[in-house]
């Protein structure tokens, strides 16, 4: 009997994962607690800096649970479009196996860093509510869907760049450029109630303020002011997702792995 598509493509994706994981992380040493613990480690950095050089409150809002959310949310979309980048020149010999195809690839990567960011994310949040730094969230559908939202949309404009990085390869160059651009422009560190209003609407186009704010809106509740539009956000990332796949198409025809 035949194996069914659905379990072929998660076998493939699985033993892609494991792959990835011992090429980048070994089998010595913490092996892949590392794609925990370096999230970790900067995101306690950057609040360690932050506490020290702000107050204790930004607008009303408590520093640390500010820090968190927009830093964590910065590893996440950062660590997306980096690894996507880069995905399939690391991996070019695979595509030889003829089950093997750039989407399997692409799945796998996507996987692997968001069990990453999001079990840092639960770490530092424990670790945090455990010092009394923060509070259990207000709503828990709004921090995962924030969470899954913001995930969606990054792997879409991750795609797009992957896509594109396959056929000019000054793209997979001005990488870590653009991920530093959408760290000021994506809402991470800022609150969309704090623009002006008449810039609100214009600046709210951006996708990943949506997941971003959605999240915060979990964690801190009614009494902070929070504007998203999931389904803005869910058909753009969608969207993304679609003209990635064909760019990967495209671009897929182009490249020699002989």
């Amino acid at each position: 009997m035949s194996e069914a598509p659905i379990s072929r493509h998660a076998r493939i994706v699985n033993a892609l994962m494991l792959r990835e994981m011992n090429t980048r992380f070994g089998r010595e040493g913490i092996g892949f607690v590392w794609i925990i613990a370096e999230p970790l480690l900067f995101c306690f950095g950057v609040l360690a800096l932050w506490t020290l050089t702000k107050p204790a409150y930004e607008h009303g809002i408590r520093l640390a649970p500010f820090v968190m959310t927009g830093y964590m949310c910065v590893i996440l979309t950062r660590h997306f479009i980096q690894q996507a980048a880069s995905a399939l020149q690391a991996n070019m010999g695979l595509l030889h196996h003829r089950d093997i195809s750039p989407t399997h690839i692409f799945i796998a990567r996507a996987l692997l860093e968001f069990i990453g960011a999001t079990a840092a994310f639960v770490v530092v949040y424990v670790v945090l509510l455990t010092l009394g730094q923060v509070e259990l969230p207000h709503n828990y559908l709004l921090v995962y869907g924030g969470w899954l939202l913001l995930a969606w949309v990054s792997q879409g404009f991750a795609l797009i760049l992957a896509g594109l990085a396959m056929m000019f390869d000054v793209v997979e160059r001005i990488v870590p450029v653009l991920t530093y651009i959408l760290i000021p422009i994506s809402g991470a560190f800022s609150m969309v109630a704090w623009i002006p209003s008449e810039y609100r609407d214009t600046y709210l186009l951006i996708p990943f303020a949506h997941g971003i704010e959605m999240l915060r809106a979990g964690v801190f509740g009614e009494f902070v002011k929070t504007y998203y539009d999931p389904v803005y956000a869910l058909i753009v990332g969608t969207s993304m997702v679609l003209i990635g796949l064909l760019l990967i198409t495209i671009g897929r025809s182009r490249i020699d792995v002989e």
